[in-house]
This record gives structure tokens, sequence and C-alpha cells, in this order.
């Protein structure tokens, strides 16, 4: 029994210290686009992995704030011989991170938050995602709280099908008046959902049967080859 208590207890501070790992890079490269973290347990030690919109903003001028990041994380935190990476998001629009991030900086900057919200749902839309939930909760308008939803496309907002197809960022936005939340969810491009299926005709079942007899047949004369 103690040695399962001892088991969890490492699990939980585990993952307790790869929170503190995010927030710290989270707030020390949040101009570079921060978008996610990765955290792997490789047999030379634990590779951390910042996926940012700008890289270079990462590293810095001959690598000086990533080898300071770097010497950070071994000092204060612990994890087995750290190596810091940055990798570049592909496609920024489609991070719901950097997206919340975004949103957080226009209201900052003084956009009407109908405006923020739904330039960028549909700017997420637009760059193939298949659906869009963007959340700005808080003072909006005057000193009573709400929250303001902008819908688009296909989305899930529970269960099982939300936590594998939906990716979630948040941010905060700090105005005059208080702090204004703001959530972004992002239903992946492609997602394909448990409920849909394909209806094939005859003719189709007919011509995949045939191209697949054609494929097996190639296959020993390309491996003879």
């Amino acid at each position: 029994m103690a040695g399962k208590r001892s088991t969890i207890r490492t699990i939980v501070n585990r993952n307790v210290e790869r929170h503190l790992v995010k927030e710290f890079l989270m707030a020390n490269t949040k101009r570079s686009g921060f978008g996610a973290l990765d955290i792997r347990r490789t047999p030379q030690g634990t590779e951390v992995t910042v996926h940012a919109e700008r890289p270079g903003m990462v590293i810095g001028r001959k690598g000086k704030i990533i080898n300071e990041l770097q010497k950070r994380l071994n000092e204060e935190f612990d994890l087995e011989n750290p190596r810091l990476k940055v990798e570049e998001i592909e496609k920024a629009t489609l991070n719901a991170q950097v997206m919340a991030e975004k949103i957080a900086s226009a209201l900052e900057r003084g956009w009407y938050y109908r405006r923020a919200g739904h330039s960028a749902a549909q700017n997420i839309m637009d760059a193939g995602a298949r659906g869009v939930i963007v959340t700005v909760a808080g003072k909006l308008t005057g000193s009573r709280n709400r929250t303001q939803k902008f819908i688009l496309g296909h989305v899930k907002y529970c269960g099982e099908t939300a936590l594998q197809h939906m990716d979630v960022g948040y941010s905060v936005a700090v105005k005059k008046l208080g702090t204004i939340g703001c959530t972004v969810a992002i239903m992946r491009p492609g997602t394909r959902l448990p409920h849909e299926i394909n209806i094939f005709s005859n003719e189709d079942l007919r011509i995949q049967a045939e191209q697949a007899e054609q494929a097996s047949a190639a296959a020993p004369k390309e491996a003879a080859k």
C-alpha cells in the first residue's frame, strides 16, 4: 500500500512540476506567440519543446534568450537533465493558445469585444478549422460581469469527443475596468466524429475490391525487383 501511495505521489508531483514549467515558459515567451509545450522523458534526460509562432524571439540574438531560459530550467525546476528546444507553429491561426493570446492583446489595445471575438472566430474558420468557440468573459462593457460566445461551424462542448477533437487555449486581458478571460476552443480540420459514417454503393465497393486486388498482385512484382 505504501508503495502504491509513493507511486501516486510521484506522478502527481511530476505533473505539478510540468504545469509550473509550462507557466514559467508561457510567461517568458509570451511575445513570441507561445502555442504549446511538449515535455518528454528520454534516456538522455527531459526534452522540453516550446512551440511558438515566432521562434526567433525565443532563441534571441546568438541564442541569448534560450540559453538564459535553459539555465533557469536547470536551477529552478526539478527536471532530470532538461534540454530546451523551439519549434515553429506551421499554422498559428489554428492554434487555440496563440489565438486566445491575440484576442487578449486586441482587447488590451482597445478593440471592442464583439469585433475581436468575431474576427478571431472567422479567421480560424477561414484557415480550415471544422468549428470554433470563442468565449470572452468579464467586465466587457460596464461594472457587471458578462459572458459572450462566438460560435462557428461544428463544435463539441463536453465528453470524450470534445477532449479528443477540441484544442483549447486560454489567456487574460487586463483592462482598467478589470480582467477579461479569453477562451478559444478549435475543432481541428478533417476531424471525423464517431457518429459520422460513409455509405458506399455496390459499384463503389466493386471498384475498391478491384483496386485492392491489383495492389496485392503488384506487391510481389515490386518485391522481386
